[in-house]
């Protein structure tokens, strides 16, 4: 029975962890502004790649590969939002600048 629902609770991360990350791909294609797409991807495949690794590391049991699975999640708990941050950093620097919304969608700097 505990193997049962262990395989459940494991497939229910990974099936989440892909749809998250499905629909991080999908904000890239429909967003408009590169701060939007990026915001998208970084925030729902950083959530997705961690409930893959959680499912997996519950598929692997409690073995060495379960602590491999962890550091892995750790390392991307850090790096995953901090690239995500970096792009987005090199391209303000870069002189591109956001779209906003209320100026209808043109590119400029918001007024004071």
């Amino acid at each position: 029975m505990t193997a049962v629902l262990l395989d459940i609770a494991s497939w229910a991360l990974l099936l989440a962890g892909s749809a998250f990350c499905l629909i991080g791909g999908l904000g890239m294609l429909r967003f408009p502004d590169v701060y939007v797409r990026m915001h998208a991807t970084g925030i729902t495949d950083t959530l997705g790649s961690m409930l893959i690794v959680a499912g997996l590391a519950l598929q692997a049991g409690w073995t060495q590969v379960t602590i491999k699975l962890v550091l892995i999640l750790i390392f991307l708990l850090f790096t995953s939002p901090t690239s995500t941050y970096a792009l987005a950093n090199a391209a303000y620097n870069r002189g591109l600048k956001p779209i906003l919304a209320r100026d209808g969608g043109v590119d400029r700097e918001a007024k004071p």
